[in-house]
């Protein structure tokens, strides 16, 4: 694994920083862009005069089935720090279904196999929406088909609503299908039943133990059947409408009740598919049902069942034991290689995307390859919503990253600001482009430290979000609510993505080259290059070409 040096690209004497400027696209509107709308004297002088052009960061590009795929920050970080484009999760599953495989493998054969033996309950939990980010409704469908052929009678579903890879406000669109469908089942002495559910930013999904008490709201739900009782899904999420201007992703907790008593508790003897496919929000409730020294929360009765996820969420950690379909796989990383040379590295981020700059930027692994040269620096993020807080931890994490790179302590740091997305995940316009504005504030402090350290910034983003804050009809108008105002888009966009190069100590050796459909995988090359290295063979080709 012994890099090469560059032939004409010399390391300059401070550190290659690498910037993420997390959900910040180029959109071709102007209304509903919390980008184009802030204020932003920083990144606006970054365009105007250093080497920059877009970059794809969506569906194919990134490894998602379809163009029509909107890119996340997990295969966004998997494909910066991978430096090659690879089948993701929902690619993977598509063809696990379509081929069968799925089926014919021994996890699915005994989850299946448990519940006809014991004449049990088969559950299914996941998010419910065709978002595409972390579950698909066509691959839960395609598992009750499959059940419904293998004989199993009763089916439970309990249902983590979106507004968030969705419309904000866009539950009913699914849940109302869905009800029709299951009375098809039901009509051939199936018991299928929606057990239980609740927004996805309430229960259940939870990510780096940012907020625990979300994942024991929803195990309560869905395992214990605790919590207020409707008679329908629908009633719960018209009931909470009207009680409450919410949108969907922020819905209380609900248990479907016959008779004062909950349709789908979790029992010894059941079986328990988790079929989101995206591990960063599956990992936790993975915990809760398979620990058996579990310190998150008090479980209560813990049921005795056998528990899948569609994938495994952790390789390093091996969470979940077990898992219906084998995740992506991302041989040697880009910080494998540069910590096999001696090339010390920093990854720095709040809570909310710490494990994308660690776990997801190495290739899915937890851990770091050289602990004696790479920090890992994880600031804690408020828990709460951030359009009342949209500065986030943003100041926080620059001030730790000033000194780090006037004193280079280590040759490439990368980090990631999660304003732009998590914000731009609320709906909330105003909070968004102030988010944006209080990170243009950070990237000015990163271009000061990196210009007195003679260094290299590059400014990136993993995926679009806060560039389209509001949703279009197919001729481009604004889409309006039943207020008469712009409708709220919550979900990530299909939009390009920056990449500008600050190099103020430049030489001139090199310019950005025109490479066809490039995508966020050509930035590894371009991270090699900067810091004196040939890219290995393995990697997509880098941006810089000879001047």
């Amino acid at each position: 694994m012994i890099l090469d040096k560059h032939s004409f690209i010399q390391q300059r004497p401070g550190p290659v920083v690498l910037c993420i400027l997390d959900g910040v696209g180029y959109s071709d509107h102007t209304e509903g862009d919390a980008y184009k709308a802030a204020h932003t004297p920083n990144l606006d002088w970054l365009h105007n005069n250093c080497q920059n052009r877009p970059l794809n960061a969506h569906g194919t590009h990134v490894g998602l089935p379809s163009d029509a795929d909107m890119g996340n920050s997990e295969v966004g970080h998997n494909a910066i720090g991978g430096g090659r484009i690879v089948s993701q999760g929902a690619k993977l599953v598509n063809t696990a279904l379509e081929t069968g495989a799925l089926f014919e493998g021994e996890i699915w054969r005994k989850i299946s196999g448990n519940v006809r033996e014991k004449n049990s309950t088969l559950h299914f939990i996941g998010l419910f929406s065709d978002g595409g980010v972390h579950a698909r409704l066509d691959h839960l469908k395609a598992m009750v088909e499959q059940a419904r052929k293998e004989g199993i009678k009763s089916i439970r579903f309990h249902i983590l609503l979106d507004g968030r890879d969705v419309s904000e406000t866009s539950a009913l669109e699914y849940v109302l299908p869905f009800e029709n469908y299951l009375k098809t089942l039901n009509a051939e002495g199936i018991s299928a039943k929606i057990a239980s559910g609740g927004g996805r930013m309430t229960i259940t999904m939870d990510r780096y133990g940012a907020e625990w008490a979300m994942v024991e709201r929803g195990w309560n739900t869905h395992v214990h059947g605790e919590g207020r009782q409707f008679a329908s899904a629908e009633e719960a999420i018209k009931t909470f409408r009207s009680e409450d201007d919410v949108i969907d992703q922020y819905l209380p907790a609900f248990v479907i009740a016959e008779n004062g008593q909950p349709v789908g508790r979790i029992s010894d003897g059941d079986s328990v598919i988790f079929y989101n496919f995206r591990g960063d929000r599956s990992i936790e409730i993975s915990q809760a049902f398979e620990d058996d020294e579990f310190p998150s929360f008090d479980r209560g009765n813990r049921p005795d069942v056998e528990y899948s996820g569609m994938m495994e969420y952790d390789g390093d950690e091996h969470i979940p034991k077990q898992y219906l379909v084998a995740p992506p796989a991302i041989d040697q990383p880009m910080c494998e290689f540069l910590s096999a040379n001696g090339v010390g590295q920093v990854a720095i981020s709040e809570t909310q995307k710490y494990g994308h700059v660690t776990f997801f930027f190495n290739g899915n692994r937890s851990g770091k390859f050289d602990d004696k040269i790479e920090d890992f620096i994880e600031i804690p993020s408020d828990v709460g919503g951030f359009d009342l807080r949209p500065w986030m931890k943003a100041v926080e994490i620059t001030d730790y990253l000033v000194p780090a790179i006037c004193e280079n302590r280590q040759p490439f740091i990368r980090v990631n600001y999660a304003n732009g997305d998590m914000v731009g995940h609320t709906g909330n316009f105003n909070a968004a482009r102030m988010a944006v504005e209080v990170v243009d504030v950070q990237v000015g402090r990163l271009m000061a430290a990196v210009k007195k350290a003679n260094g290299v910034l590059l400014v990136t983003s993993d995926h679009g979000n806060c560039d389209e804050m509001f949703e279009f009809d197919k001729k481009g108008a604004v889409k309006l609510n039943e207020k008469g105002t712009a409708k709220a888009k919550t979900s990530h966009t299909l939009n390009k993505v920056p990449f500008i190069v600050y190099d103020p100590a430049t030489r001139n050796e090199f310019t950005l080259s025109e490479v066809q459909d490039a995508g966020l995988s050509h930035i590894a090359g371009t991270v090699f290059n900067l810091l004196g290295f040939q890219a290995p063979d393995v990697f997509n080709r880098t941006l810089l070409e000879k001047k």
